[in-house]
This record gives structure tokens, C-alpha cells and sequence, in this order.
């Protein structure tokens, strides 16, 4: 007994042992055990154990590195990104036109808003200030925290003649949405736990030439066929009672108590929230 005893002791020094000899990689969906090569401006270089190929990842998507010597290293770029837990947080979403921003996120799909002035005589930063806001709320109705914007277009009021008419302020804007952590399919099937009918609850939607997005209740069941991972982003091919024409939904969020799946119609999008 005391020989065995002895023995799983050593077994378990070496295992303590062979675990202390890689650093570990906390990204935003997983962690990652490697060997850190360099740490640049940008990047993150690493190496899998027993292996010689330099993998790369970027800063933005890189929480922490707690090296084999003990030392952890801190990256503000991924805690910079603000938390969006559902469409009310849409002012948390950051808008940006740097491209280095997004590097290294996860793309979650195209945005865009427009908005125009009553009159000839309306406020142009107002006009602007809304068409930032729209843009906002459809990228946390997708589930995003941050826009990166493609285009913007902004035109002044303009007077008329005797040969044109007037024009009111006109802001235009197109951009890219990401998102820094996304649902991960594992942890999603788990709080599932084999079932397939669901309650959906909440319904928030945002039509085309709105300005603001509308809220009301549901009662209304969700049935899931079956979910997949798509390059990261998770699709759920269901049906929602009542909506014939759409069968596949975005997951965009996940609690200990409900989650949120998104979807598209024509230029209205919509977001739902539905009971574990």
C-alpha cells in the first residue's frame, strides 16, 4: 500500500510538472496551452506544444497570458470592448473607422442606417446623431459590440431655387459589425440539454425607415431542428410559430435563463429572446 501510495504521488508530480512547461493563451472563446514566441504591436505569436509552426493572433481578441514562470500579462485592447447584453445596450456599441480596431474579431455581418431631416431647416448634427444611433441598435440586435464603419455620407441642407426644390440634412452610413466574444455551440447544446421546444417571449424590431426600434411581448413557440457552428458564428435551423418563411436564426445571446436569436426580413430586422 505505502509503494502505491509513493507511486501515484510521483505520477501526479510529473503531470504538475509537464503542465507548468507551456504558457497558457486566454483568448475570448477559449484558452489556449502553447509556447508564446513574441509578443508585438499588434500580435501574438505562439507555438502548440511539440510543434514548430508560429500560429498568430491578434491583441484585440487576447484577454491574458499567464506565462510558465508564473508571470501574467494583461492586453487592455480586448478588455477596452464594452459588454452589449441585448438591444437595450446599443449605446455601449463602439462605432470606429480604424481598421486595426476589429482585427482579430469575430464579423458578424453588414449594418447600415440612414436618416433625413424633417425640413430644409433641421439641425444637421441631430441628423447625424440619429443615423449613429440606428446603426448602433442593429448591431446589437445582431449581437455585436462595435461597428467599423465602410462609408459615410453626409449632405447639408440645401435651399431650393426657382428651378429645384429643397433639401433636408441626409446622413448615410454603411459599416461591418463584430463582435469580441460570441455564444460558444458547446456551452449553448449543454443549456439546451436535449431539448427542442422553447418559449419564445420578447420581440424587438427594427424596421428599415424607423428610427428606433419597437418592443412587445410574445407567446409564441420556438422549435430547433438542429444548431451548427459557422466559422465561429452559431446558426440555428428552427422555426419560430407563426413565421413560415424564415427557418434559420442567428444565436446572438446566451444567459443562464433565456437566449436571443436574430433574423432578417426584407430591410426589417428582428431580435427574440426565448426561454430555456
Amino acid at each position: 500500500m505505502k509503494k502505491i501510495i509513493l507511486s501515484g504521488g510521483f505520477l501526479l508530480f510529473i503531470c504538475l510538472n509537464a503542465a507548468g512547461q507551456t504558457d497558457t493563451l486566454y483568448s475570448n472563446n477559449q484558452k489556449i496551452s502553447c509556447t508564446v514566441k513574441e509578443v508585438t504591436e499588434s500580435a501574438v505569436k505562439y507555438s502548440y506544444p511539440n510543434e514548430d509552426l508560429v500560429n498568430t493572433v491578434y491583441k484585440n481578441s487576447v484577454q491574458r497570458i499567464v506565462f510558465k514562470n508564473g508571470r501574467e500579462q494583461i492586453f487592455t485592447e480586448a478588455s477596452s470592448y464594452k459588454t452589449v447584453n441585448g438591444v437595450s445596450d446599443f449605446d455601449k456599441v463602439t462605432v470606429t473607422a480604424v481598421e486595426s480596431e476589429i482585427k482579430g474579431l469575430f464579423k458578424i455581418g453588414d449594418v447600415s442606417s440612414k436618416s433625413v431631416g424633417t425640413t430644409a431647416l433641421s439641425n444637421q448634427e441631430r441628423v447625424k446623431n440619429r443615423a449613429y444611433r440606428k446603426i448602433k441598435i442593429q448591431a446589437a440586435m445582431m449581437g455585436a459590440n462595435i461597428v467599423y464603419l465602410t462609408n459615410q455620407r453626409t449632405e447639408g441642407n440645401k435651399g431650393g431655387t426657382e428651378y429645384t426644390a429643397a433639401s433636408a440634412a441626409e446622413t448615410n452610413l454603411t459599416g461591418i459589425s463584430y463582435s469580441n466574444v460570441v455564444p460558444g455551440l458547446a456551452d449553448f447544446k449543454k443549456l439546451l440539454n436535449g431539448r427542442t421546444d422553447f418559449a419564445a417571449y420578447e420581440e424587438y424590431r427594427l424596421a428599415g425607415s424607423s428610427s428606433d426600434y419597437s418592443y412587445k411581448e410574445l407567446m409564441k413557440n420556438f422549435f430547433i431542428g438542429s444548431v451548427h457552428d459557422d466559422n465561429g458564428i452559431i446558426t440555428i435551423d428552427g422555426e419560430l410559430e407563426g413565421l413560415n418563411k424564415v427557418n434559420q436564426y442567428r444565436l446572438v445571446g446566451v444567459s443562464k435563463d433565456h437566449f436571443n436569436i436574430f433574423y432578417r426580413d426584407k430591410s426589417t430586422v428582428y431580435n427574440i429572446s426565448v426561454k430555456f
